[in-house]
């Protein structure tokens, strides 16, 4: 016999003994106070390794119509990217408002408190301000799946409540899952169709606890709220309900990269070395059925994200409530011949980025300028008039969110470590709206330079190209100044822990 509805009925009445205690809290703000009622409400929600294979980017086969509908309702930032495409450093910089060389944070396991303690996070910064600020799922990093159901490597200071369900996908299933590194399955390859549905699994509950944390809210409009929302999926294991997920993407009808000795020719050692020895394992079945496994992952965290926004309209929030929405990094599914993150190409550098923001921005609007995740804090502080600390590295978007036409900073840089013949390295790269840049140890370990008016898949690498000499110059003196943003103002990296430079080149 299941357990799971009186598992529901007992979480339930755990969340609802909870009620009074959050009410208390409350009252630290009366009514009245710096305050308002009518202050925006924040709902941030962020998904794990999830790139642009969704219907608003122009995916052809992705069902994604929930995210859709966001983008039909905010606008849609066509170039966004990462800081570091890895789950703790991009976090971290996302939640700070600052570039990994100003955290210090290069590896996962680790938080911001550890390198800059007196910094003031994002939620933190809303809290302090007098938000109710909560969080249901991943925001800072988690062991994924190990951590799921615990508080992972967060920060409390940035939360009152911190909600951490756990289903079937962590609690029962993991025997049957599959994986190309036996007994592993958060940092490799691995995928499971469930017989369960989607209420059953950890992001089923996310979505669950959400809804519960709105209702509260709904009940107590004197006090807004910043409720972030971190869904697991897609991060491995790619695990999902059977039905309809899997359904939607037949196994035979996925598409497999071809051509990659070619595209690889010309692509410095250290362009491909996120690639991982057991993928070696993968024929094309095994492929076909990876990326089958990670669309129905998308599809599944689509159905989890309606039903939050679809919360926020039952419960007459919608219109007072800022959404946003994005994930840590994007995530290879093949390209050039490598799966999963930690590369500089496009498919790991960006990011899908949504805002809607009611009353701000027509509907439904694309802004092309490329911008950065570390550009969400002082946004968002813009938009709800939260005081925010000076050091921030990011721009406002409020500039675009009116006018698409916008440039604001007109590029995104992305960095990496390296450590390849015992030698450890940074490649940074710099994205603008026509070239992508790439540098690895100030080019002595390789440069690349694609055009995305002619090739946005960045088969060709045109750094040795004579003809192409000025733009490679005029580039690589434009990534140097925008490097020298990524440090603290007084030039220095922050206070390190021993080790927290070394490269960490899995997320377990």
């Amino acid at each position: 016999m299941s357990t799971a509805r009186p598992a529901a009925r007992l979480r339930h009445g755990l969340l609802t003994a909870l009620l009074a205690v959050m009410a208390g809290c409350c009252l630290l703000v009366a009514p009245g106070d710096a305050v308002a009622a009518d202050r925006p409400n924040v709902l941030f929600i962020i998904s794990d390794d999830l790139n642009n294979f969704l219907g608003c980017y122009g995916d052809p086969r992705a069902r994604t119509p929930n995210i859709d509908r966001l983008a039909s309702q905010g606008v849609l930032f066509e170039r966004a990217y990462c800081a570091y495409p890895l789950c703790g450093p991009s976090r971290n910089s996302l939640l700070t408002g600052l570039y990994p060389n100003s955290t210090g944070i290069i590896v996962n396991s680790q938080i911001f408190r550890q390198t800059i303690p007196s910094h003031i996070s994002l939620p933190q910064a809303f809290r302090r301000d007098g938000y109710f600020a909560a969080r249901v799922g991943k925001l800072y990093h988690y062991n994924v799946p190990k951590s799921i159901g615990t508080n992972g490597h967060d920060d409390p200071g940035s939360w009152e409540l911190e909600l951490n369900p756990a289903g079937v996908d962590r609690l029962e299933e993991e025997q049957h899952i599959f994986t190309l590194t036996p007994g592993a399955f958060g940092g490799t390859l691995s995928w499971y169709a469930s017989p369960k549905s989607d209420e059953h699994h950890t992001d089923g509950l996310n979505a669950l606890d959400a809804e519960w944390v709105l209702e509260r809210c709904a009940r107590r409009k004197d006090r807004p709220f910043f409720l972030a929302v971190g869904f697991f999926r897609p991060h491995t294991p790619y695990v999902a309900p059977q039905q309809p997920y899997f359904g939607f993407y037949p196994e035979n009808e996925m598409p497999l990269v071809q051509g990659v000795k070619e595209d690889q020719a010309d692509i410095p050692p250290a362009g491909l070395a996120s690639y991982k020895k057991e993928q070696d394992k993968l024929n094309d079945d095994l492929r076909r059925k990876c990326i089958q496994a990670y669309y129905a992952s998308i599809s599944f965290m689509d159905a989890q994200v309606g039903r939050v926004v679809d919360a926020l309209k039952r419960l007459d929030l919608a219109d007072n409530t800022i959404i946003v929405f994005t994930s840590d990094h994007g995530y290879h599914m093949g390209e050039h011949g490598l799966w999963q993150k930690l590369s500089l190409f496009e498919e790991s550098a960006r990011v899908p980025l949504l805002i809607v923001a009611p009353g701000m921005a027509k509907t439904g609007t694309v802004v092309k300028t490329p911008v950065s995740l570390v550009d969400v804090y002082p946004t968002l502080a813009e938009l709800c008039n939260v005081p925010a600390p000076d050091n921030l590295q990011g721009q406002s978007l409020v500039p675009m969110l009116k006018n698409p036409a916008e440039q604001g900073r007109g590029w995104a840089i992305t960095q990496v470590m390296r450590n390849l013949n015992g030698k450890q390295f940074f490649g940074y790269s710099l994205r603008t709206p026509r070239w992508r840049y790439t540098q690895w140890d100030d080019g002595s370990q390789g440069r690349e330079l694609y055009d995305h008016d002619k090739d946005p898949r960045e088969l060709t690498n045109l750094a040795g190209d004579p003809a192409h000499r000025e733009v490679v110059d005029q580039l690589s003196q434009q990534l140097a100044q925008a490097v020298k943003t990524t440090f603290p103002a007084n030039g220095r990296r922050p206070p390190l822990r021993q080790g927290v430079w070394a490269p960490n080149l899995t997320d377990p």
